[in-house]
């Protein structure tokens, strides 16, 4: 099927930046939205990040607010770290998860984590797929990956329920 090698090698290979090559100097918010758009791979065109969303982020306490409208390399990881969870939880469950996160370590360490996590997956889904698949076994693997998103969400749902 047309676009499957393609697919493969989008998710082995797309990732966010590492820590360490996200800037360290500080970024005005047209600079962090363009820088954005690279950090999450399969975003479709108008999901980007826009100023209202971080400033609504900031307000909901999600996001520490910027350093004379400066943003720094936390902040970035951040934004990534909550593009990721917003597709699947709710903003106010989103900043739970994050504050009890940050209770723990720090956003260095919770990006770290996301990355190797998201890598993981990311490469087993990869595995997945092959070019030659035939258009019934596609469709087995997206009602196997729908099945795993929906037992994933009810399971995420009812930790979220146990820390409360």
């Amino acid at each position: 099927m047309q676009g499957l090698g393609e697919l493969k090698e989008k998710l082995a290979r797309e990732r966010p930046d590492k820590w360490e090559n996200i800037p360290d100097i500080e970024l005005y918010m047209d600079q962090v939205i363009n820088y954005m758009k690279r950090q999450h791979i399969g975003m479709r065109a108008g999901e980007g990040l826009t100023s209202a969303m971080v400033n609504n982020y900031i307000k909901k306490d999600l996001l520490p607010r910027a350093r004379k409208k400066r943003y720094e390399r936390r902040h970035i990881a951040y934004l990534t770290l909550i593009g990721l969870m917003k597709q699947v939880l709710p903003v106010a469950e989103t900043g739970a998860l994050l504050k009890k996160y940050a209770e723990k370590r720090d956003i260095e360490k919770i990006y770290g984590k996301y990355r190797d996590m998201l890598d993981d997956s990311l490469l087993a889904a990869s595995l997945e797929i092959s070019d030659d698949m035939s258009e019934d076994e596609v469709l087995d693997l997206i009602l196997k990956f729908a099945v795993s998103s929906y037992t994933d969400k009810l399971v995420c749902d009812s930790l979220l329920r146990c820390l409360e």
